[in-house]
């Protein structure tokens, strides 16, 4: 009987050993291959071809405001959308690490212990009708032999998630140091548009006072008066909306920090200085490289291909092993006596027969599942150049408008100068100075706007680019823990 016993154990390891070998084999189903991709050799309105790309700085060498830089701090460690993405990686890493586990035998444990009456049929006792106690113990194993590799294809799809959900995470990133920065920006901008509009409106008071006391003496006209005090209520009225902005822009910027709406530290906007016009755009072909959202499209890819190996497995029988080893006895007090005298080794095989068209389904569906990812994943190649080629022909135009907004500003404000000093030398009515300072104020903010829009037109670039927190080299090629 011994001999017997180690013939079938030498069986079974003959067996075990031929299923690791199995599963060492190629899985069934199509391999993942990159589709092709028709990139062009630059960027359209890129300056010049060059292989450096401004997208490879991180943030802290792009923006130069110490407040800014701060702030782009607090939010990466305080904020919520981050703080969520971080837990939606954390729950993908464990679902890969879950899809794998069945690639590995199931150990678990049972046991049961009672009396009652024929309790154990299978004894004399329990024949008679005797009152009985019992107790049995056993330590169980269940192997699914992975031969034809759907369970390595599920765990192919759940890394490949893992990995898309990670890459979700660096997007969300750099779209909050994009949206940061451009609230920054915005706040500044207001924070001159209110400046300059306060300038406007103690100008056209001066104006109003003495357009009053030419009135009262009888040397201008009612029509004067009117005309003053209609401009110093226009610019009055631009304050309050000006302040408004500069509110609901704190609170903006106090959510992407983490903490309740309140007043926000800055700089001032003179203090910025604008990134020479030579920015390196890079290669579009390195862009499909170092965008997260790029980057998470192809592996959503990966994971669409690996499922179709999998339902395609389904379609043939799943082998499996079981085994358990315990210890039964009829009397309590004899459970821990003697050796084990209960085991079991089996094998099974099942497969589909007729399942109603379900399996076929699942397989069709997922070659559609594939067929929408891939589209999802070139669309997302061509957003990505369309919005790098929108950025960089948005920071060219408006820098080009910025300078001419510069010119027109001076010499607006020189001609409210020279409409001055004619008017205080009676060669000319008071006209042609509220005249000139109703085109210069708004000159002016116009000018700011230029300004802090080609600032916000360079982070645009900067997060299309894919700029922002670049992954540590090897990242997405490490094994999972």
């Amino acid at each position: 009987m011994k001999r017997i016993e180690h013939q079938n154990c030498h069986g079974l390891f003959v067996i075990g050993l031929c299923s690791l070998v199995f599963m060492g084999g190629c899985a069934i189903g199509p391999n993942y291959q990159r589709p092709a991709v028709d990139a062009p050799g630059s960027f359209r309105f890129a300056a010049s071809p060059s292989t450096n790309s401004f997208g490879d700085l991180p943030w802290w060498e792009v923006f130069k405001d110490p407040i800014l830089l701060e702030l782009i701090t607090t939010a990466v460690t305080n904020n919520y959308d981050l703080r969520r993405a971080i837990a939606r990686v954390e729950q993908a890493r464990n679902l890969a690490v879950a899809a794998r586990a069945p690639l590995f035998p199931q150990v678990g444990y049972g046991g049961n212990v009672g009396r009652g009456r024929n309790a154990l049929f299978n004894t004399p006792a329990g024949l008679n009708g005797a009152t009985e106690s019992y107790a049995a113990a056993n330590l169980n194993a269940v192997w699914e032999i992975d031969f034809w590799g759907r369970i390595r294809r599920l765990s192919e799809a759940a890394r490949a998630e893992y990995l898309a959900t990670d890459e979700a995470r660096r997007a969300v990133t750099t779209a909050l140091v994009s949206d940061v920065a451009s609230a920054y920006f915005q706040l500044l901008q207001f924070d001159e548009e209110l400046a300059i509009q306060q300038a406007a409106t103690n100008a056209y008071t001066s104006s109003l006072r003495l357009f009053q006391d030419r009135l009262n003496n009888g040397v201008a006209s009612k029509l004067e008066t009117d005309r003053a005090a209609a401009a110093l209520a226009n610019a009055a009225s631009i304050i309050p909306r000006l302040e408004l902005s500069i509110a609901t822009t704190e609170n903006q910027l106090s959510v992407l920090l983490g903490r309740n709406p309140g007043p926000i530290a800055r700089n001032s906007l003179t203090n910025q200085v604008l990134v020479t016009p030579d920015i390196p755009a890079g290669l579009p072909s390195e862009l499909l490289r170092r965008r997260p959202d790029v980057l998470a499209s192809e592996q959503l890819l990966i994971a669409a291909n690996a499922n179709i190996g999998a339902s395609l497995a389904d379609f043939f029988p799943r082998i499996g092993m079981t085994t358990f080893i315990g210890k039964v006895s009829p009397e309590l007090s004899a459970f821990t006596a003697g050796s084990a005298n209960m085991w079991n080794v089996g094998a099974s095989l099942a497969g589909p027969v007729f399942q109603g068209g379900q399996l076929r389904a699942q397989y069709r569906g997922s070659k559609a599942k594939f067929d929408e990812a891939r589209a999802a994943y070139e669309q997302s190649i061509l957003t990505s150049f369309q919005e790098v080629s929108d950025a960089l022909i948005a920071r060219q135009k408006l820098g080009e408008a910025r300078l001419y907004n510069e010119q027109a500003a001076v010499a607006l404000g020189s001609s409210v100068e020279l409409a001055t000093q004619r008017y205080v030398g009676g060669r000319s009515s008071y006209y042609e100075v509220l005249q000139a300072q109703q085109e210069l104020y708004p000159t002016q903010r116009a000018q700011v706007q230029a300004q802090v829009g080609e600032l916000i037109a360079i982070i645009q670039l900067y997060k299309a680019l894919g700029g922002g927190w670049q992954p540590a080299p090897g990242k997405n090629e490490r094994l999972l823990e």
